[in-house]
């Protein structure tokens, strides 16, 4: 049986500026509890870095004691010394939250992307106009990598709820009869 309130924490790695969403599932509604972004970048020393995002991680842990934790995979670009950099941080914000015993999930740029907008090939500004959607947002956060943070808490809340052999995830909205939505509802068999 699953339990009736979730918190999930949502971390968009990095050593420059490091993002990190937390949202609430109760009764299958999606409430955000804090968006916001980190600056070890500020630091000079990369040990420093590393320490402000341990810290970090452990104090939202603390805070809203999440039931998940989500992290967004490194995007594996040319720049070997960039991800070496990146790794780091990932791997201090996963171990933070290991040290509580908190199961973790990691997911790829591209997943992400296409459990909030449809299409994994999305820019930035996509991804946030749908979480203003679904977030009722108004105010647009001065750093994305809030905004990829709470994506990543969302789809990992996507990916624990998907309609069952679609793929997609189960959302509770009212659909338009002709919609994309309402076509998969109907016809779940017909998506591969």
């Amino acid at each position: 049986m699953q339990k009736p309130e979730k918190i999930i924490l949502g971390i968009d790695p990095g050593t420059v500026i490091m993002g990190y969403g937390v949202i609430r599932i109760k009764n299958n509604q999606v409430e955000l509890l804090e968006l916001g972004a980190l600056k070890p970048g500020t630091q000079k020393d990369i040990y420093k870095r590393l320490q402000m995002i341990y810290e970090t991680v452990c104090g939202l842990i603390i805070k809203y004691k999440p039931d998940e934790f989500a992290i967004e995979a490194p995007f594996f670009g040319k720049n070997v010394q960039s991800m070496l950099k990146l790794g780091r941080a990932q791997g201090v914000a996963i171990a933070a939250a290991m040290g509580t015993g908190i199961p973790v999930t990691e997911y790829s740029p591209k997943k992400v992307k296409q459990s909030i907008t449809g299409n994994g090939n999305a820019n930035k500004e996509q991804v946030w106009k749908m979480l203003q959607t679904t977030f009722l947002l108004d105010k647009k956060p001065r750093y994305y990598d809030a905004t990829d943070a709470l994506a990543v808490s969302l789809c990992h809340h996507y990916q624990q709820h998907k309609i069952a052999g679609t793929g997609l995830p189960a959302r509770k909205s009212k659909t338009k009869k002709g919609s994309w939505a309402a076509f998969v509802a109907k016809h779940p068999h017909k998506v591969i």
